[in-house]
């Protein structure tokens, strides 16, 4: 069976512009300082609650090219963004990127309680697109324009032609990603349990 489903590009950032200029444009946008490349640790907070976890050269390597898909893909750098770009960089691949995969995985698993229809939505869309995991992160690849990347990865096509096949592979990808961010959890939960054993 296909589904049709149409998905039209915002134009946040021109397609004439290059991919370093409309970068710079994102960071401006959502108040990141240069993209935080160099910073020893990454903050992320929720609601009044920040988190903080190690920047590792393999996230910062990875973090490159996801900070261009953002431009590329339009969504924003948010709650439903993060999923939205999550679940598309999950079905058109992260390669040898594991701290992507990983990120990627957490966000998907949120975008499942936060906003279920744009995560399948993205998700969808990255099987039928590309992206830029498997290029040399160079200054040509800076130079090109957002237009022409766009076409080149086929994000300026419509999503039409959605299958059962392609429904099961999202519905195996959410099920991982809730595994992935559940672990932790009750990995400290029964640590705490274990520790409070302990005492009492």
């Amino acid at each position: 069976m296909v589904i049709a489903m149409q998905n039209p590009i915002s134009t946040y950032y021109d397609p004439s512009l290059t991919l370093y200029e409309a970068r710079d444009i994102y960071f401006d946008r959502f108040g990141f300082d240069g993209g935080g490349y160099t910073a020893k640790w990454v903050k992320l907070k929720a609601g009044p609650i920040a988190f903080y976890f190690p920047n590792t050269k393999a996230r910062v390597v990875a973090v490159r090219y996801h900070d261009l898909h953002h431009v590329l893909t339009e969504y924003p750098a948010n709650w439903v963004g993060e999923a939205e770009i999550g679940a598309w960089e999950i079905a058109s691949g992260c390669g040898r990127h594991y701290p992507a995969w990983i990120l990627n995985l957490d966000a998907h698993a949120i975008g499942l309680l936060l906003a279920p229809r744009k995560t399948y939505r993205a998700f969808m869309r990255g099987l039928k697109t590309y992206n830029l995991y498997g290029e040399p992160f160079t200054d040509n690849l800076l130079a090109e324009t957002v237009g022409s990347a766009r076409r080149r990865l086929l994000l300026d096509e419509p999503v039409d032609r959605i299958t059962w096949g392609d429904r099961t592979r999202f519905f195996f990808w959410s099920l991982l990603s809730v595994v992935v961010i559940a672990a932790p959890i009750a990995a400290a939960l029964l640590g705490l349990v274990w520790l409070l054993s302990s005492i009492l």
